[in-house]
């Protein structure tokens, strides 16, 4: 396993003054001015306050993949998604975890691994979003969905899946971050 840490040298930006612009049910829109010291630069960014946010590969024992069709609202279209979801205040993402897949698919498991945390999108959000893998699921329960969601599950051969992710069906930024992770973990298991 390779320990070699990365080591940053780009000249970070000083926050100097936030400002609250706007709250939603979920975001918070933030101003931020900041400032590169060395430059005397300054500007303002336009940032998004998220909460954690979770994905989870559920895998039933014969290898196939539990997965969730939805509508988007931002690309306005279907998407094919691992379940996933926002943190709720006062729970774990572990928790959530558990919670979002038997809530939104009637799945779960017993053999959980944490894959790790991605950057939802650091270039305007704040949060991280945390990947799950659940090996052994089964379906015990119908769907609980919340008042908008309206979810198909669909299940699928992992290899399958993997091509839709391979040929663009699949392209939610997280479920191919996801996706990658999840391949990593496979790998060192295998070493």
């Amino acid at each position: 396993m390779n320990t070699r840490k990365f080591k940053f040298s780009i000249e970070p930006w000083i926050t100097t003054k936030e400002e609250l612009k706007y709250t939603t049910n979920i975001f918070k829109l933030l101003s931020r001015d900041m400032k590169i010291m060395s430059e005397d630069h300054s500007a303002t960014f336009s940032i998004i306050k998220a909460p954690e946010w979770m994905n989870v590969i559920p895998l039933t024992s014969d290898n196939e993949i539990v997965l969730v069709e939805q509508f988007r609202y931002g690309i306005e279209k279907p998407t094919l998604e691992l379940p996933g979801g926002m943190v709720d205040e006062g729970e774990t993402h572990d928790e959530t975890a558990r919670r979002e897949l038997l809530e939104e698919t009637g799945y779960t498991g017993k053999d959980w691994s944490y894959l790790g945390k991605v950057s939802s999108n650091p270039a305007f959000l704040t949060n991280y979003t945390h990947l799950y893998v659940v090996k052994n699921c089964r379906k015990i329960q119908e769907q609980q969905l919340d008042g908008n969601e309206r979810i198909n599950v669909h299940t699928m051969p992992l290899d399958d899946f993997l091509e839709l992710v391979n040929e663009g069906t699949v392209h939610h930024s997280l479920v191919v971050a996801a996706v990658a992770k999840f391949l990593l973990w496979e790998r060192t298991l295998a070493r």
